[in-house]
């Protein structure tokens, strides 16, 4: 009795905004998803998801953290903006989606980019000098073009993280995977749309995935919003212009450095 009194059950609201990849971010994330499977006291969670998508792992580590939290508790997925991609791909391992009408979900599909930098280091004078065991170690140089090799050996790599975006969209959503596979273009579609297409299970609004939370958890409307925990230093950090330079790190990294992203091409 005491216990419910001091522990009452309740719904709980985690938000998913901004662009899947930093690696602190993620890990807390999915220490935060645990922690939420593991509390008696929630009786369902709602993903309040606002993302264009990113990183490829790091969106598959979501993934499962969330696919793993759905097996012990109703899981709704609430897509107020944007679902897109690896964003996507998190949605479909809750145990429901809602949408607002007008937000733009799917963009199934695996994209990699880099710029590549040797005529213009060619211009300014800029020679570089690089020393390699193994002839693909530096298929990802941005300075150089890529061989015939290298193009094949990457476009594989997209293919097969394709290939698991399609089994994660086909079993999260009952689908045949010949029927996700007409979708996955990389295109984005209305919510309106996505719901005719079986993307999504119904359109409304944060109450409307509060009330849906509530009758799949037998949960009383009490919820608490929750942010996954940072350290002293995190908070110092971000006093300091850390969380600028941890997200400028982590885009110059992407940019520079070859990686295969679920997400759509900004």
């Amino acid at each position: 009795m005491l216990g419910r009194l001091f522990n009452p059950h309740r719904i709980a609201v985690f938000e998913l905004f901004g662009a899947i990849g930093s690696p602190s971010r993620t890990a807390e994330y999915v220490r935060s998803l645990h922690s939420l499977a593991d509390n008696a006291a929630v009786r369902a969670v709602i993903l309040d998801i606002d993302s264009p998508g990113g990183s490829a792992t790091a969106s598959d580590y979501l993934y499962r953290s969330v696919k793993k939290l759905a097996e012990k508790k109703p899981v709704i997925a609430f897509i107020r903006g944007a679902g897109a991609s690896g964003a996507y791909m998190v949605s479909c391992a809750a145990t429901k989606i809602i949408a607002v009408p007008t937000a733009l979900v799917g963009s199934i599909g695996a994209i990699s980019a880099r710029p590549l930098l040797y005529e213009l280091l060619h211009r300014i004078g800029v020679k570089v000098s690089i020393t390699k065991s193994g002839r693909l170690k530096d298929m990802w140089s941005p300075l150089r073009e890529p061989t015939k090799e290298e193009r094949e050996k990457e476009q594989a790599l997209l293919d097969e993280l394709y290939e698991h975006f399609i089994d994660a969209v086909a079993k999260g959503r009952d689908m045949s995977e010949a029927h996700v596979r007409r979708l996955a273009t990389g295109e984005m579609f209305t919510a309106t749309k996505a719901k005719e297409l079986g993307l999504v299970d119904a359109l409304g609004d944060l109450d409307t995935a509060i009330e849906l939370a509530m009758q799949l958890g037998k949960a009383p409307r009490r919820v608490t919003y929750v942010r996954p925990k940072r350290g002293l230093r995190a908070m110092l950090m971000s006093r300091m212009m850390g969380g600028f330079v941890e997200e400028l790190s982590a885009q110059l990294d992407h940019a520079f450095r070859g990686r295969i992203n679920y997400s759509r091409f900004r």
